[in-house]
């Protein structure tokens, strides 16, 4: 096994090549050099069971794995049980689209505090995870993986320490580790490979080597302020990190397996393109 490497959606290049389909992007994606492909249903989960299938069979002939992002409005910290509730059922719809893909990993946010302690906010969020991994075992879906994510803005559940956490509800919840967000939420401290190696290091202590090996990564550059993440920038920038450098060259000696979805602002086919060629580099 070895690391894969993919855009999240599709960025410029894509359109600028003609393309307008999602059933084109494995295509696209062969063509590039790359193996992932992370679809994304931020805005609500509108592909049908047909058309992810149709999706997911053409991704397979061409070697082309899949994972899809829920709806960003999930928010398993939610003081409103309505609301938690809801999100159990976004991300089984979520579960159900990526199955029909043919893939086994959904990548969740998992709410803000908001007006209460970041250990209440924790608490709820544990409730509403387990009540998720339940309802996915109850519909036949305990393959599918949720994937917590670190998040990039300070009052966001989401820290490294917190995303570990809900992992420890199940050994199927990977992590969704998202380097540009820690580096943003901490105002630029991810500098040294030695930062890097800790966050790495936190991961195999906390949740084992198994996850450890198959950990799932969102990569970009982002910008940020006192309040964390501002915006996605792309690999271009040279004032903001993280450096993506450092991160290669600790899953190549611990030799891991994890999927790298880039998600830089337009160009994150070619900047995920660069990952994956330093990756084999080493």
């Amino acid at each position: 096994m070895a690391a894969k490497f993919g855009p999240a959606g599709t960025g410029d290049d894509f359109k600028a090549k003609g393309f307008k389909s999602s059933l084109q992007v494995p295509a696209y994606l062969v063509d590039m050099g790359l193996d992932h492909f992370e679809y994304q249903c931020g805005r609500g989960v509108n592909i049908g069971l047909d058309k992810a299938a149709e999706l997911g069979k053409i991704a397979a002939e061409k070697g082309i794995t899949i994972s899809l992002h829920a709806p960003y409005y999930i928010s398993m910290s939610s003081v409103d049980e309505e609301k938690r509730l809801n999100s159990v059922n976004y991300i089984l719809a979520s579960a159900r689209a990526v199955k029909a893909m043919g893939g086994d990993r959904i990548i969740v946010h998992t709410g803000s505090c908001g007006k209460i302690s970041r250990e209440e906010a924790l608490c709820l969020a544990i409730d509403t995870m387990k009540l998720s991994q339940r309802a996915l075992d109850e519909e036949g879906l305990s393959d599918i993986h949720i994937c917590p994510e670190t998040m990039g803005k300070v009052n966001q559940l989401g820290t490294l320490y917190e995303v570990l956490e809900l992992c420890k509800i199940d050994e199927r919840i990977i992590p969704c580790i998202d380097f540009g967000h820690l580096n943003a939420r901490d105002l630029g401290v991810l500098k040294t490979k030695d930062d890097f190696e800790k966050i790495f290091m936190d991961i195999k202590n906390q949740l084992g080597n198994e996850r450890f090996n198959n950990f799932h990564s969102h990569f970009s550059k982002i910008e940020y302020t006192t309040g964390g993440e501002k915006r996605h920038l792309t690999f271009e920038d040279t004032v903001y990190g993280p450096d993506y450098h450092p991160v290669m060259e600790l899953v190549a000696k611990y030799n891991l397996s994890p999927v790298f979805v880039c998600e830089s602002a337009g160009t994150q086919a070619e900047d995920a393109k660069m990952m994956k060629d330093y990756y084999l580099s080493l």
